[in-house]
């Protein structure tokens, strides 16, 4: 891995990164083991302090903003909120989707009992609205189950909220699991990507984010395209368009 990051977009307020899949964006008790974090790795690079104002699972990877002021990050959260920032991501899930279609299911707020002690417990589950889009199927002749052979889709995600884990949590609900997820996934397709293909990772991938920005009134598109692991997804044999 490059010790520098991936700049998609810099101008004096804003930047975006291609965040690497496995990263955490800052310090976590959750993983006391982790040495290197996207904060400090940027600060570093940029050398000056930056704020961040989304985030990315640690092993989602993709466009991540940041601003390089507090006034921006204000402003740029704002836009969250207002959900006047376009994202889209891409990813590979178990089973052939066949038709886009639009996941409306509230989610129950994940509370971390070492960051977010604030947070209450009794929240009731808050809106999550999820659009999708199949683009590809993989047929793979390895037995897996009771089934003779491994079937996935490439969707194309659009995410209207942003809640925890959204787009896992989404994804498993339909019974569709995004392969690589190791907390609401499918342990044998996870197993068989690793094993036989010798692709190891989530397969969720923020490849495109587009806003308004909040200083300039200029439109800002970032495309992430495709990194290593995903690279090697996508030159798999065997994918059809649907």
């Amino acid at each position: 891995m490059s010790s520098e990051l991936r700049i998609l977009h810099q101008d004096p307020y804003i930047v975006v990164i291609d965040k690497p899949g496995g990263m955490l964006v800052h310090r976590s008790f959750i993983d006391r083991h982790e040495t290197r974090f996207v904060m400090q790795t940027l600060r570093d690079q940029l050398g000056q302090h930056v704020y961040p104002v989304h985030r990315l699972d640690k092993p989602t990877s993709g466009c991540l903003i940041f601003a390089l002021d507090p006034s921006t990050a204000s402003a740029l959260s704002l836009l969250f909120q207002n959900g006047e920032i376009e994202k889209q991501y891409h990813a590979v899930v178990r089973g052939y989707v066949n038709s886009a279609d639009t996941i409306d299911y509230p989610l129950k707020e994940k509370r971390d009992k070492h960051e977010d002690r604030r947070t209450s417990e009794d929240k009731p589950p808050q809106p999550a609205v999820t659009h999708y889009q199949p683009l590809e199927q993989l047929l793979l002749p390895i037995p897996i189950g009771n089934y003779p052979e491994a079937r996935y889709s490439l969707l194309k995600l659009r995410p209207e909220t942003g809640r925890r884990h959204q787009l896992r949590r989404h994804m498993a609900h339909i019974s569709h699991p995004i392969v690589g997820d190791t907390t609401h996934g499918d342990g044998k397709h996870n197993k068989l990507f690793r094993q036989e293909l010798g692709l190891k990772g989530l397969l969720l991938r923020a490849t495109r984010i587009s806003f308004i920005h909040p200083v300039n009134d200029q439109l800002v598109e970032c495309e992430a395209g495709w990194d290593e692991l995903w690279r090697g997804v996508i030159q798999l044999p065997n994918w059809t368009v649907v």
